[in-house]
């Protein structure tokens, strides 16, 4: 398996990258996300997923390693195939799509081309406990920075404990600690009102 490539890219277009490594030149399809994140760059690392079908072996490539593993939990769903994946990604932030998912929301995900009111309920049955007790990289709260109360809900999630409830948890902490309480006594007390 190949887990990313790292070179120059030659070829870039919103739909498919083509990055050089070192006299090799490997044919990347991309989503709009991952394509506006290097646009502007003449080299760079590209996480892959390699797609073998019967008629053909597609090399997908994505600029940051939370759009890979979503990409690879929609395909993971029964009647999402690759190009689907793909073209959810490209009109929808990772972030976003997992947003949708999580809160049930159908109406989002059939705004993108492609998605189906039976596919929308599909992901959503499937794959929302996956990306509720996933911890997010970057701050998933809305409402919340990024900062100790984040990486305290992350470990809560880590240990097991849903999204909503490590969520709630931490709030409560929050409001009875002093604002400079370490991450450790943030986790301790949580756990407590759990």
């Amino acid at each position: 398996m190949i887990a990313f490539v790292r070179g120059q890219f030659v070829v870039k277009t919103p739909a498919r990258i083509v990055v050089d490594v070192n006299g090799v030149g490997y044919d990347l399809q991309v989503s709009l996300n991952t394509y506006a994140a290097i646009s502007n760059k003449e080299s760079g690392l590209l996480f892959t997923y390699l797609h073998i079908t019967e008629n053909a072996h597609t090399l997908y490539g994505f600029a940051e390693l939370a759009e890979k593993e979503l990409f690879l939990q929609l395909i993971s769903v029964s009647g999402v195939g690759a190009t689907t994946a793909r073209m959810m990604l490209s009109g929808m932030k990772p972030e976003e799509i997992t947003r949708a998912i999580v809160q049930g929301n159908t109406r989002q995900l059939e705004s993108i081309k492609g998605i189906g009111k039976k596919s929308a309920e599909r992901l959503i049955v499937e794959l929302k406990d996956k990306l509720g007790k996933q911890a997010l990289q970057g701050p998933a709260m809305a409402g919340m920075p990024h900062s100790v109360d984040a990486d305290a809900v992350h470990a809560l999630v880590a240990l097991g404990i849903g999204r909503p409830m490590a969520e709630q948890a931490v709030k409560k902490t929050m409001g009875s600690l002093a604002a400079d309480a370490s991450l450790e006594t943030i986790i301790k007390e949580a756990l407590k009102n759990l």
